[in-house]
């Protein structure tokens, strides 16, 4: 892929990450300290649980080493901030889906590449094949320093500068990013759309089986340290939306010539908005239960 294109798409994905910081501010992280526990609970779903369960994907599904590859950094990958209106269209606790975002993008910029070369590792064939691309952690958190950290710390410091006029262009930014979402993905599937027919059964079947383990690990992880339902619904979507953005971004950056890697990620890319969109509007029509609001 033209190294052009990369740098553009890089940039357009730095966009993305400073119009989601549009939407937070210093008071999601100082929320933290008075929720505790489903914080933690979402941070352990997203951070621990999915990442392990994901590598258990790839070896009980026996997947090639590019697609072990995919389904691991799609797991590492951070919720992404469609969670936080799919939470709202939920009926669920929007500040502290919007919390968990905020924490888990920072958190991401070690947690991510630590998570991906771990369990890269633990396969002979997926280390082989990182070993010969020679990108290591360091890289990765380069790379998501630049496009992830950066831009969140430039539009946290828009919202606190300019509240009005950074409240008034969110809408704007959260639309812009699934045009330039979608626009990713046909392009990465565009371009392997060969190679695609080909794994389609495989990676549909891999993509739908993955995405649903990761909202019943924070379905389950929820209700079983007994968070009320606003908070279950919260978690259990930060966990089920991943920033697949930031995924086909290292992708496109490090891994380009792996097409069963972008095919992985463009599919989970398609497939997550549309079971977290189905999971909000059918809790939309059912009210929390009244002491558990």
């Amino acid at each position: 892929m033209a190294v052009e294109f990369i740098y553009v798409m890089n940039a357009i994905l730095a966009f993305m990450m400073f119009g989601i910081a549009l939407s937070l501010s210093v008071d999601d992280f100082r929320r933290v300290a008075t929720m505790p526990r489903a914080i933690g609970v979402g941070l352990a779903a997203q951070f621990i649980a999915l990442p392990m369960l994901s590598y258990i994907v790839t070896v009980v599904f026996e997947l090639s080493p590019a697609m072990a590859l995919g389904v691991i950094l799609v797991g590492c990958c951070p919720g992404g901030n469609f969670s936080n209106l799919m939470t709202f269209i939920a009926r669920g606790n929007t500040a502290l889906s919007v919390s968990m975002t905020a924490v888990s993008s920072m958190l991401a910029v070690v947690a991510l590449p630590l998570n991906f070369s771990f369990y890269a590792s633990l396969n002979p064939a997926t280390m082989e094949l990182l070993t010969s691309i020679e990108v290591g952690a360091g890289s990765i958190i380069g790379y998501v320093v630049l496009v992830l950290l950066i831009p969140l710390l430039a539009g946290l410091s828009v919202r606190r500068l300019k509240p009005q006029l950074a409240e008034r262009s969110v809408v704007f930014f959260r639309r812009l990013s699934l045009i330039l979402l979608s626009t990713f993905v046909v392009v990465a599937l565009a371009a392997n759309w060969d190679r695609f027919i080909e794994l389609f059964s495989v990676s549909v079947l891999v993509v739908i089986l993955h995405n649903l383990l990761a909202l019943s690990t924070g379905f389950f992880l929820s209700t079983l340290v007994k968070l009320n339902a606003r908070d279950q619904r919260a978690v259990t979507l930060e966990t089920g939306i991943q920033n697949s953005g930031l995924g086909l971004g290292l992708i496109l950056t490090f891994y380009s010539s792996y097409a069963e890697m972008l095919i992985i990620v463009a599919a989970w890319s398609i497939w997550h908005l549309m079971s977290g969109i189905s999971l909000s509007v059918f809790w939309s029509r059912r009210a929390p239960r009244e002491g558990q609001s």
